[in-house]
């Protein structure tokens, strides 16, 4: 695994790769910077790097983590593969005494050491200039405007730092920021994050909530902050082990929170109990507006930042964004760790187009009637995995990750009378199709093989598939056939007509 120790270390990688661009052309943040990088990214094209951004002196770099190439490059690995096989290992899964005792994640202690966050006393980078006091002017940063109807700019790619009021364990999120101000945002921590457990203690007792924003830490930190993690790790540690070496703190200026040492900007300031400002509309990953809601109000006490710093941001809208990749590796960085809890499943596909809650797609070792429906019910009760609205599961032969195949047997073993549940719980309170914000119908579709305990009283019949033996004299003849290169040379031909 790789330690970057910043961002711009990361950015020499991939200019390196060939994993990024320079745009030297002067562009603007509002709206134009999201028009060339959405481009981008639907041609799977690289990072950018805009130079020249009109009216500021701070250069902004888009699309970071928009392949997977990049994903890979940002921990050192591979693939994906081997971050999962390293993170389960790392993460021991114990269950508690007792008939109902619970699955806990708990870190090997011997590990744990070598990848705990470190706190510096030197001067860190991220302090080399200060702003406080009436010097506070979120304006002079080049935060994007990114869609024509959002409610102003908004800051994309923040690591929020908040800790719990009354036990002072910390939590790292992303959540979006709209300005309002020069010393003022909105913070768009929704109901089932952690940072509004934290907000919600502040309120009970009283007190403002100590909140700093880390811009543009190191690839590891970004992630981690995306990352769906049990409560009580601290989201630095996973940066940690990501990383394979601490991630390096210094204590903020004007408040007792502690921020990564080598980010590009550091905003520091608090939130009052009780205080809301409408935010939004903006343009989501959902491929719509989320509408105005009124959030809490982050108050700016202080700008720290380096002397060479880099603004970093994402872009989000429909299918294939950035985020899509994040999303992918979230699935195969956790997949393990479900597959603890759950033995029976096989794989998992959140597609991009079920824009990470909207759907999961799950095969399974079948092994008695009505399973499916039990692995549905269990997912739902995983952290942020209750938020999935349609769950499709089928057996363990299908190969989930392919979207025809998959979309085949749903189609070819679903019933809908029999082979569909749908309960009531909790949504993402960005899905605008469910009555109430944060709360509607889910559903699971049993896509297996059914059986005669499961009210199938015919025999299921038998898919046509190939004999071994001609397909081993086929493979022999195959490259003497040269079909594949005739076969490239007609579906060009065929695309005119689509």
């Amino acid at each position: 695994m790789k330690a970057y120790k910043n961002l711009q270390e990361f950015i020499e990688v991939l200019e390196k790769e060939d994993e990024l661009l320079r745009i030297k052309e002067e562009v603007s943040p509002e709206l134009e910077i999201t028009e060339i990088t959405d481009r981008v990214c639907k041609l799977l094209g690289p990072a950018l790097f805009f130079e020249k951004v009109k009216g500021y002196k701070i250069p902004v770099v888009t699309n970071l983590f928009g392949s997977f190439k990049r994903i890979c490059l940002s921990f050192g690995v591979n693939n994906l593969s081997e971050l999962s096989e390293k993170l389960i290992d790392f993460l021991e899964v114990k269950q508690a005494e007792g008939l109902l005792g619970k699955f806990r994640f708990i870190p090997k202690l011997l590990q744990v050491k070598n990848f705990f966050p470190k706190l510096v006393t030197n001067k860190a980078p991220c302090q080399e200039i200060v702003f406080t006091g009436k010097e506070v002017d979120l304006f002079k940063l080049p935060i994007l405007k990114c869609w024509p109807k959002d409610g102003g700019p908004f800051i994309t790619l923040p690591c929020v730092i908040t800790k719990d009021p009354e036990t002072q364990t910390r939590n790292v999120g992303m959540y979006r920021m709209q300005v309002f101000s020069p010393n003022e945002t909105g913070i768009h921590w929704q109901i089932h994050k952690v940072g509004a457990k934290h907000y919600r203690k502040a309120e009970n007792l009283g007190k403002k909530l100590p909140v700093a924003v880390a811009l543009g830490p190191d690839p590891a930190v970004i992630y981690s902050a995306t990352a769906p993690m049990p409560e009580d790790i601290d989201e630095f540690l996973l940066a940690g082990f990501l990383r394979g070496k601490p991630v390096e703190l210094v204590k903020c200026i004007t408040i007792p929170l502690e921020v990564p040492a080598e980010s590009q900007i550091i905003l520091e300031g608090y939130v009052e109990p009780f205080e809301r400002r409408l935010e939004g509309p903006f343009g989501d990953h959902t491929g719509y507006y989320t509408p105005p809601d009124y959030y809490p109000i982050f108050k700016v006490t202080c700008i720290t930042m380096r002397r060479d710093a880099i603004y970093p941001a994402t872009v989000v809208g429909k299918p294939p964004m950035e985020d899509c990749y994040i999303g992918k590796l979230t699935e195969r960085l956790f997949l393990p760790l479900i597959k603890k809890l759950l033995p029976e499943i096989v794989d998992i596909n959140l597609p991009w187009e079920g824009v990470f809650h909207n759907l999961a797609l799950v095969s399974i070792d079948k092994r008695y009637p009505g399973h499916a429906f039990k692995v549905a019910s269990a997912l739902w009760g995983l952290g942020q995995m209750m938020l999935t609205k349609i769950i499709v599961v089928f057996d363990k032969e299908v190969n989930v990750q392919n979207l025809s195949e998959a979309l085949f047997y749903l189609c070819a073993n679903v019933d809908p009378e029999r082979d569909i549940i749908i309960i009531k719980g909790p949504l993402d309170v960005l899905d605008h199709a469910s009555p109430e914000v944060g709360f509607g119908s889910k559903m699971c579709i049993d896509a297996t093989k059914k059986w005669k305990e499961e009210g199938y009283r015919r025999e299921w019949p038998e898919e046509v598939v190939m004999n071994e033996e001609v397909k081993r004299r086929v493979d022999k003849l195959w490259k003497k056939l040269k079909l594949e290169e005739k076969l490239k040379i007609e579906k060009k031909k065929n695309r005119q007509f689509i």
